[in-house]
């Protein structure tokens, strides 16, 4: 299993996009430089009226498969 963390600050303007269609994917840096992208859908819980905010453990399978998310 690999686990990447990665620090997110979507605006709402930015997160009616996704919602919408227009974008699928999150596209970030993980804290250890690497580049990181993700269906934005896996955000869906921690959104807040400011958009969705903070730092989160991503875990994925061997296959590179999303497996979990956590608010750090």
């Amino acid at each position: 299993m690999q686990q990447i963390i990665v620090d997110i600050v979507i605006s709402p303007d930015e997160w009616i996009k996704l919602y919408r269609g227009e974008a699928t994917d999150v596209h970030t840096k993980s804290r250890d430089g690497r580049s990181v992208r993700f269906p934005a859908r896996i955000l869906s819980r921690f959104y807040l009226e400011d958009g969705v905010r903070g730092s989160f453990l991503i875990r994925f399978d061997d296959a590179g498969k999303f497996s979990s998310i956590e608010r750090l």
